[in-house]
This record gives C-alpha cells, sequence and structure tokens, in this order.
C-alpha cells in the first residue's frame, strides 16, 4: 500500500469528461489530504421528456422515447411498451417475448463493445482516443468495428433498422423477420464467437488500478436466464422485489449543483448498475462457454472494483453470442394478431440497457392517453456511486503527479460507461495546487 505524504491543498477540475456521452464536469477541492468539496456535474441541459409524454396516445410513447437516447434506442421502446402492457393487462406471446430478446440483446452486445475497445481501451493502453490506438493495435479496432457491424445487424434483421429500429410495438411487432434472415445473421453470430473470447482475453489483460468498494450492485434476475428485459429487481445485499414496487424502494433527489437526480435505496445509499451488477448478481445463470471463458483468465465474480465492470462487459457478451444464436434456433417467426384492447391503468417495468437499470412507469386514462410518464434512466442510479468511489478513491492516490490523479478520476468515472446525453467531448483538465 502506498504511504502517502501530506499534499498542499489541491482542486481538480475536468471540465469535460472525454470518451463518455453527454457533458459533465467534475470539481475536487482537497485540503491536508481531506476531500473538502467533490461534485459531479451533470450540465447537459434537461430533455424534459417526461413532460412532453403527457398528453400523447399510448402507441406513440415507444417511437418517441427511443429517442432519449442513440445508444440505447432499443431499450427505452422496450422498456415503455412494457410498462404500457403491463398498465393495459396485455401479455404478449412467446415469439414476441424471444424476438424482444434478440433485439434488446443485439443493443447491449453492439453497446459493450463500443464501450470496451473505443471508450475503455485507450485508457488502459496509455492512449488519448482509439484512433491513437490504431498504428499499434489495428487488429483490435478491426475485430471491434466487426463485431459491432453483426450486432447491428441483428438489430435490424429485428428491429427494421439499426437506429432507432421500427418494428416492435405494444403486444407484438408490425413485421417479424424472415428465418432466413435469422439464418443469415446467425453464421456471423458464430464467426464472431472466438473474437468475443478474444476480447475478454484482451480485457483481462490489461492492468486496472487496485481499487476497492464493497457498494451495493443492483440489477433484474430471472432464475430461468440471464435476463435483459424481464425480472424481479435484487441486489447483493438481499434487495429482492417485483418491478411494481420499484419507486417503493429507490429514492430520486435533486440536487442543487447538477442537472441529474441521484439515487438511493431507501434506508440504505448508494448503489452501482451496468454489466458489473448483472454479473455480480447472475454470474451462475452465464453460459458454460462464457464461465469456462472467466476460468481461463481467472476472474472471480463478485467484483467491488468498478473498474472491472469493462471486464464484465466482455463477458456477457461472449454470453449473449452464443444465446442468440440459440433464440434464433427455437422460433421461426409468423405474423401474429397484436390487437390491443385499450383501457385505463397504471404500469411499470423494469429491464437492463446496456449501462444498466432503466425504469418507465405511466398511467392511462380509458383512451390510452399517458396522464403520468416517469423515466430513470442507469446513469441517473449511478450518479451518486461515482462521486461515493470518488471519495473513496481519491484520498489513496493523492500523491500521484496532478495530471495522472486528474486522469484516473476520469478512469474512474468513464468505466461506469456513463450516458450524460447522447454526445461526446473531448476534455480539458486542470490540477492546481493553492
Amino acid at each position: 500500500m502506498r504511504r502517502l505524504q501530506t499534499v498542499p491543498e489541491k482542486k481538480i477540475n475536468i471540465e469535460y469528461i472525454a470518451r463518455v456521452e453527454g457533458e459533465s464536469t467534475l470539481d475536487v477541492h482537497i485540503s491536508k489530504n481531506e476531500i473538502t468539496d467533490l461534485k459531479l456535474k451533470v450540465w447537459e441541459p434537461p430533455r424534459f421528456f417526461e413532460g412532453f409524454l403527457v398528453g400523447r396516445k399510448y402507441d406513440e410513447i415507444s417511437d418517441m422515447v427511443m429517442r432519449i437516447c442513440g445508444i440505447c434506442p432499443v431499450s427505452h421502446s422496450t422498456t415503455a411498451i412494457r410498462a404500457l402492457e403491463n398498465a393495459m393487462q396485455i401479455t404478449p406471446s412467446a415469439q414476441t417475448k424471444k424476438l424482444r430478446r434478440l433485439l434488446s440483446y443485439s443493443q447491449v452486445m453492439s453497446s459493450d463493445i463500443l464501450h470496451i475497445y473505443m471508450l475503455a481501451a485507450p485508457d488502459f493502453l496509455g492512449y488519448e482516443s482509439v484512433l491513437a490506438m490504431v498504428p499499434k493495435h489495428l487488429d483490435l479496432v478491426k475485430k471491434a468495428i466487426k463485431m459491432k457491424m453483426v450486432a447491428n445487424e441483428l438489430t435490424e434483421i429485428v428491429g427494421g433498422r439499426a437506429a432507432n429500429p421500427v418494428t416492435p410495438k405494444i403486444n407484438g411487432f408490425y413485421q417479424v423477420p424472415s428465418k432466413e434472415r435469422l439464418n443469415s445473421v446467425k453464421k456471423h453470430l458464430e464467426a464472431m464467437q472466438q473474437d468475443t473470447v478474444d476480447t475478454l482475453k484482451v480485457v483481462a489483460s490489461l492492468p486496472i488500478p487496485e481499487f476497492e468498494r464493497k457498494t451495493e450492485y443492483v440489477c433484474i434476475r430471472n432464475p430461468e436466464e440471464y435476463t435483459i428485459n424481464e425480472g424481479r429487481l435484487v441486489s447483493t445485499e438481499g434487495l429482492d422485489i417485483l418491478e411494481e414496487e420499484y419507486r417503493n424502494h429507490i429514492i430520486e433527489n435533486q440536487i442543487s449543483y447538477s442537472n441529474a437526480k441521484q439515487c438511493r435505496i431507501k434506508g440504505r445509499g448508494d448503489f452501482m448498475v451496468g454489466a458489473l451488477a448483472r454479473v455480480n448478481n447472475n454470474y451462475d445463470l452465464l453460459s458454460d462457454k462464457a464461465k469456462e471463458a472467466a476460468e481461463e483468465n481467472h476472474l472471480k465474480f463478485p467484483v467491488y472494483n468498478p473498474f472491472a465492470n469493462t471486464a464484465a462487459q466482455a463477458l456477457e457478451v461472449i454470453h449473449l453470442t452464443t444465446r442468440c444464436t440459440e433464440i434464433i434456433d427455437e422460433i421461426d417467426p409468423k405474423p401474429e394478431d397484436t390487437t390491443v384492447n385499450v383501457k385505463a391503468g397504471e404500469g411499470h417495468a423494469l429491464t437492463e440497457a446496456p449501462r444498466g437499470l432503466l425504469y418507465h412507469g405511466y398511467k392511462l386514462n380509458e383512451k390510452g392517453i399517458v396522464e403520468k410518464a416517469e423515466i430513470t434512466t442507469p446513469t441517473t442510479h449511478n450518479v451518486l456511486s461515482m462521486e461515493q468511489d470518488l471519495y473513496k478513491m481519491i484520498p489513496e492516490i493523492m500523491d500521484l503527479p496532478e495530471g495522472k490523479l486528474a486522469l484516473q478520476c476520469e478512469e474512474l468515472i468513464r468505466a461506469y460507461d456513463p450516458c450524460f446525453s447522447c454526445s461526446v467531448h473531448t476534455i480539458k483538465a486542470n490540477v492546481k495546487k493553492d
């Protein structure tokens, strides 16, 4: 363990956090080896989706909420559809559920691959961006692009297009994919399986900072499968509730210095969501292939180091690639009756977006018009946990050179794979000693 020297006052100011979606700032003030102030400020302008969804018809909501995030449109669509189905007491067919799984799995794979290679790998390999990696690591960049293209192909086949899919609807799909097209992408999924195993090997070999904070990891769980779309809300500390009980246990608070709210578990505190939370809670449900890869790379879960989130992403990509080929073998999609009998009601749904737990809740009147809408995104769940990790990590490393200290703070935030909005900025970081 590093022996810390008493340092003079320091101010860490990261004006833009690079290689994340959206706009945020980190300000830290240190005095005599103690943090006197720490604020992760999300200053992306509010989007007001919950406001302008009120008054809209039930069948407009899915297409509208896709625009919340360009990386996670499937998650918002699926979660909204499930919440609205719950409000109207609609149970979709087994075929619909399997097609939704394919669609959601494709998006999680695509996003995980993006974060592993394009956003996180430059940190661990010592580059400022993925473009700077190209001269020495062209093979890794090509592999990432190839895998992401396969995931996007699956999204397009099931969803009608890769960005903001058009086929999902309440109680089914406007159009289902042909067996021929599914078999075509299945060949590509099978061909990329070795690449997914190689990806975990690469990630497991990367030097990540030695850091640990035993926080609560929260996700959904279904005892029948490593779930993304449906399940009970569970945690590593014993939380186990139905999705409709979410608002009774998760509290949102507005804070003065940020446009993002912060979430807590009632009576407990902060928690982390995302791939690491999913693997920490659901490791037993991973495929044999994924577990074998974890063992070969000496990875054991649960892990309480947020920098291990990237390894968890790589592990679930192995699982989801295999699972997609299995689902394709199980189905031969046919057109179905997707009639919706509109009724008044209130519905809630939880799913796993790539970055973690996503909540949608809606109240409908008898005409199917939205009277109330609530949405809580993964990064909203994670903001407080990021701050608490920084509070613990900075005192352990504050004798690092100024630039390295600021960089490791940024790397910690980036390890969460946050989505502050749908844009990416460059960084200007300053560390000043008083």
